[in-house]
């Protein structure tokens, strides 16, 4: 009666008795395994841990993960040998124990990259470069954002580096990048936390690893030099007058009763600048004036008058052949003033 009654007990406590706690196990950049067993919050009681691989003796924990003193987790060694074999563990409390198989092909989780560098190449484009602890068999993944916009991902394989394409001047590029076991061998379910942000532009008040970035020093020095040489050579130039006329000639200021006017003149092909010459002489034209003579208004029969009139202008009265002309004579015609002739008849 007395070992039916404990028997009886001991099957009530079990079914009373909290379910165990799962226990939940990751493999960290290749190294280590990592078991924890708080998913649920901090257990009640101690757990021990005991774990192997296949092939592999069974040990207990050596390496116990604690919070407010309680056991939370165990961390053990790893080699990459193992990454394709079964991983056993059991998880115990007096005389329960609770045992479970794992794999943990896909249960790999990286390191984030370090060292993400970003530099403005020769070719115009913005290249990042990151280390990778674990280069081999690793796919990495970057995302980029422009000014504090919606990130923006991409793929990268078997690399360590990206480019970006022509970036904007104007504008302030974020990246960061995370890695994970690509597929061809054995793709791992997890990836590795983002990297430290690598930044480059203008406008940004934090910088993480910036190589070259923003303007290069050598160019700020040239623009400097320059400046202070415009600057010097204005400055000789307003207080050298020699240095000043030869570099400004100055213009000369146009008299128009200079003698020699006709030379700021453009004259064409077919005109001939002795053309304009100034001192000309022009043969003279005698005028002679007419004087109407009245006739009587008596009525003698032999009285008569007859009027005699010359013509008022006669350019045929040529000058005398052995007079000299006067080169000198002025821009003006001269009148000569013509004899009165009248004849009368009684």
């Amino acid at each position: 009666m007395p070992t039916q009654l404990f028997l009886f007990l001991t099957l009530i406590a079990q079914i009373l008795a909290k379910e165990p706690p799962d226990v939940e196990c990751l493999v960290i950049h290749l190294e280590h395994v990592r078991c924890v067993w708080n998913l649920q919050g901090t257990p009640d009681v101690n757990y021990t841990f005991s774990s192997r691989f296949s092939g592999e003796r069974e040990s207990s924990c050596a390496d116990y993960l604690t919070e407010s003193g309680t056991n939370i987790g165990c961390r053990r060694p790893y080699t990459t040998a193992q990454r394709f074999n079964t991983f056993y563990i059991k998880l115990t409390h007096g005389t329960q124990t609770y045992p479970k198989e794992l794999d943990l092909k896909g249960k790999v989780k990286l390191n984030p990259p370090t060292n993400v560098t970003v530099k403005n190449g020769s070719d115009f484009n913005l290249w990042f470069y990151w280390n990778q602890t674990k280069p081999n068999c690793v796919e990495s993944q970057v995302r980029v954002r422009m000014n504090n916009n919606k990130w923006e991902p991409s793929s990268v394989y078997n690399a360590q580096h990206y480019c970006l394409n022509l970036p904007s001047s104007s504008a302030r590029y974020e990246l960061q990048v995370r890695s994970r076991i690509e597929s061809s061998c054995g793709e791992s379910e997890f990836w590795s936390d983002w990297s430290e942000p690598a930044v480059w532009g203008f406008n940004n008040t934090t910088y993480a690893n910036i190589k070259d970035a923003a303007m290069p020093v050598w160019t700020a020095v040239l623009y400097v030099l320059g400046a202070i040489t415009l600057v010097l050579l204005v400055m000789i130039l307003l207080h050298n007058e020699r240095i000043k006329i030869i570099l400004i000639p100055p213009l000369p200021k146009p008299v128009l009763n200079s003698p020699d006017v006709e030379d700021w003149f453009h004259f064409s092909k077919g005109l001939i600048k002795e053309g304009f010459n100034a001192n000309f002489s022009e043969r003279a034209c005698p005028v002679r004036e007419y004087q109407p003579v009245s006739r009587s208004d008596s009525n003698s029969s032999d009285s008569s008058g007859l009027t005699t009139t010359t013509d008022q202008t006669d350019c045929s009265i040529a000058i005398a052949e052995n007079e000299p002309e006067d080169t000198s004579a002025p821009l003006y015609t001269t009148v000569i003033p013509s004899e009165e002739g009248q004849q009368v008849s009684v």
